[in-house]
């Protein structure tokens, strides 16, 4: 027994700074499954070790009085890491109207509590909302189409454009509105088959998809995956990337083939598509998820491969287009491609002439939420950017949207750019494609590039943290 009680004791010693560290960081997307009950828990435990030291008169030797006060640290850091939060919140919420319809249209958030997000919808501070599981899990999809209807009730009462209203339906291991939606294969399954099956399996697939999706309320599906398949297995670490299983094919060919049936079928049933994520993430052995990845992969090389479908979906649909958190290091060693200048405004808009949508992935995403995101932000929205996407974590969004505050405040954001960027979007709000419903598309010029979106958050067994 004496025994046990020293392993005990040491548990103890180690424990008390690992439960301080996450009351500190109770805010972070890593510690997401801690929230809410979680945080009840480690404050009572906390408390509870506290009062069974004291009974057992540890505060009589020096030892046990820094172990109580290690123990007293959980409360009074997660206090503290709630007021920040709270003072962060309410700093956003105070914005300006000039400064929410400047900044809100440009910003896509998921979500958990409709009565929050509602707020944010009815001040203009977002531009769009991402449903994903945790929207529909228990709930029915009548419950989840009144609750999208009510939202768009609001803008329009406040006199603000539609929200762009996104899913994540790729088919697949990424599909996470199904069920109850039907559950639809991965479009790399039908690689195999001949041209004319091909396009007429992934036109099928689209209208599944665009039709359930239309019939939510949702108006922009965050899919097809654009990526070349990876000859090789990726990183032993790669988690919730996993596009060896989410890429169509390793032939460019086939991948504009069967992407360009499946946005077909998507378009016509009302609902956008969003090509993803540029520049090509086939080729990146690391998982942007969690850490910061390199591309270097000359371009000219990329423009004869990895590009190809892109261009080629772009030039004849209304595609969206997301660029990924992979650095592009022949073109800027020192960003990741979500928020280069050179990459979206140089390349994509310039080169490519491409005038629709630009999102970038879900900016809660360890490649670039555990950098210096405030400046990715700043950087995003100065190079073109029109959305930028709060996924994973809807609540990182006050800490997102006070970057870009603070940056507006302190003129560090480019006013043309973002005026362009308001014009593009209320040129793409394109009503009357479904009745009731809102497309995002590119615009009607003849344009050579490509439309974008895309993240995700949780399915299945390994695939279940699968993301955009």
């Amino acid at each position: 027994m004496q025994f046990l009680g020293r392993i005990g004791l040491v548990l103890i010693w180690l424990a008390a700074p690992l439960v301080a560290f996450a009351a500190a960081n109770k805010n972070d997307p890593y510690l997401v499954p801690l929230r809410g009950a979680g945080n009840f828990a480690l404050v009572v435990a906390s408390l509870a070790i506290v009062i069974v030291l004291l009974r057992r008169g540890w505060w009589r030797t020096i030892a046990g009085k820094l172990l109580v006060v290690l123990w007293c640290l959980p409360p009074v850091l997660m206090s503290a890491a709630h007021l920040k939060f709270e003072l962060r919140k309410h700093e956003v919420l105070a914005a300006s109207a000039t400064e929410a319809r400047q900044l809100g249209p440009h910003f896509m958030v998921g979500y958990s509590s409709f009565p929050e997000v509602a707020r944010l919808a009815e001040q203009g501070l977002i531009g769009g909302v991402y449903v994903t599981r945790r929207n529909i899990r228990g709930r029915t999809v009548e419950t989840l189409r009144t609750e999208i209807a009510a939202l768009q009730d609001k803008r329009r009462a406040a006199g603000l454009p539609p929200l762009v209203v996104a899913a994540d339906q790729e088919g697949g291991i990424v599909g996470h509105l199904a069920p109850p939606l039907t559950r639809v294969p991965a479009l790399a399954t039908l690689s195999g088959l001949a041209p004319d099956e091909q396009q007429a399996k992934a036109e099928e697939f689209g209208r599944i998809h665009g039709r359930e999706l239309a019939g939510l309320g949702v108006n922009l599906n965050l899919a097809p995956v654009l990526d070349l398949k990876p000859p090789v297995r990726r990183n032993r670490l790669d988690f919730h990337t996993l596009i060896g299983r989410r890429a169509i094919a390793t032939d460019p060919a086939v991948v504009s083939t069967i992407a360009s049936a499946y946005v077909r079928g998507l378009e016509g049933s009302g609902v956008g598509a969003t090509l993803k994520h540029f520049p090509g993430i086939g080729r990146v052995r690391t998982d942007t998820h969690h850490f910061s990845a390199n591309l270097d992969t000359p371009v000219r090389e990329l423009e004869a491969t990895d590009w190809l479908p892109f261009r080629e979906v772009l030039s004849h649909s209304r595609s969206a287009l997301m660029v990924g958190h992979v650095t592009l290091t022949t073109v800027d060693p020192d960003r990741a491609a979500s928020h280069s200048k050179r990459v979206i405004d140089g390349i994509i808009r310039d080169k490519w002439g491409y005038q629709g949508m630009v999102m970038t992935d879900d900016l809660v995403m360890g490649a670039i939420y555990q950098h210096d995101v405030c400046k990715a932000v700043i950087e995003a929205i100065n190079a073109g950017v029109d959305l930028l996407l709060v996924a994973y974590d809807g609540a990182q969004f006050y800490r997102v949207f006070a970057c870009a505050l603070d940056g507006a405040r302190q003129g560090k954001l480019d006013a043309a750019m973002l005026r362009t960027s308001a014009a593009r979007l209320a040129r793409l709000v394109m009503p009357g494609l479904v009745p009731g419903i809102h497309v995002l598309g590119a615009d009607s010029q003849d344009v050579d590039g490509r439309d974008k979106p895309g993240h995700d958050d949780e399915n299945t067994s390994s695939a279940r943290h699968a993301r955009l």
